[in-house]
């Protein structure tokens, strides 16, 4: 895998879906391996996964809404992500 930085534009893998889920009120990721309930961060940080926006934009996109995001956190749950097979990055 390549090294990931900021400059990396993650986004989810062909196959994986984040969705709400109302009933347990929480986030849900669908994936053909399974099925995931992301904590809040890592959903968050999931919602902008979008093939576009570098982790310096995800990060930027946070801060807005969340005080102390820092991009070094944002890419280890990429990481974990990416392990995972559940992010990739463009």
């Amino acid at each position: 895998m390549a090294t990931l930085e900021t400059g990396s534009v993650p986004r989810l893998r062909r196959g994986v879906r984040l969705s709400y889920d109302q009933t347990r009120e929480t986030h849900v990721l669908l994936f053909p391996e399974g099925v995931l309930v992301p904590n809040p961060t890592a959903a968050a940080v999931l919602s902008l996964c979008d093939g576009v926006e570098d982790v310096t934009a995800i990060a930027s996109a946070l801060r807005e809404r969340y005080a102390g995001v820092r991009e070094e956190e944002i890419l280890e749950v990429l990481s974990r992500l990416g392990d995972r097979r559940i992010v990739e990055w463009t």
